[in-house]
């Protein structure tokens, strides 16, 4: 599990922004970032290092509930994106 010390601001993003801000987190940790088509239309797996969350429907908004559980997926505080 994860330590996330600090409050967050949720901001509206699509599941494409999300991956966007995931892998710009990733080049400055220095780990590997890929998406893998799964499961019908756009859904997929984003898989961050070792980690993975599933992306749905990459053009709608997330939700803070959902944008928490997809950050606690990977081991990522929704902070650092």
């Amino acid at each position: 599990m994860y330590e996330c010390n600090s409050e967050y601001g949720h901001q509206a993003v699509n599941d494409k922004e999300f991956e966007k801000r995931v892998r710009r987190l990733a080049r400055h940790k220095g780990l590997k970032v890929r998406f893998e088509p799964h499961g019908k239309g756009s859904h997929g797996r984003l898989y961050y290092g070792e980690r993975f969350t599933t992306l749905k429907d990459r053009k709608k908004e997330v939700g803070k509930g959902l944008y928490r559980a997809m950050c606690s997926q990977l081991g990522i505080c929704p902070a650092d994106l």
